[in-house]
């Protein structure tokens, strides 16, 4: 099965895009913050990053740039708060294949973690 990496600081969040993943034959890694992101990044090398932006440690943002010299190809969707242009296309910038904005319906990021198989 391949495996997701959710990283968000909302447990919640976490816990939603799990039951989603698993539902889409994903095996999961959860990450608190952007240190246990990169951490379980680093060390399991998932198939692909579920990633919010807005998180203690290194930001998303950060999280991005660093693992896209190490793991360059790591699928990626970003899920945040943050609807600035700037933000979305620095993502993209950074190989991110969706970029969605919060609150997302369950079918809009089903439909996206089913793109990062």
């Amino acid at each position: 099965m391949p495996v997701l990496l959710i990283a968000d600081d909302s447990m919640f969040q976490r816990f939603q895009t799990a039951k989603i993943a698993k539902e889409a034959g994903f095996d999961i890694l959860e990450a608190k913050d952007g240190d246990e992101c990169l951490r379980l990044a680093r060390e399991q090398r998932p198939d692909a990053l579920l990633l919010d932006l807005n998180m203690p440690g290194p930001g998303g943002l950060a999280v991005m740039e660093i693992l896209a010299g190490e793991l360059p190809g790591l699928r990626v969707c970003v899920v945040t708060a943050d609807i600035q242009d700037t933000t979305r296309a620095r993502c993209l910038e950074l190989g991110a294949s969706k970029f969605l904005n919060k609150p997302v319906e369950p079918a809009v990021l089903r439909q996206a973690i089913e793109t990062l198989r």
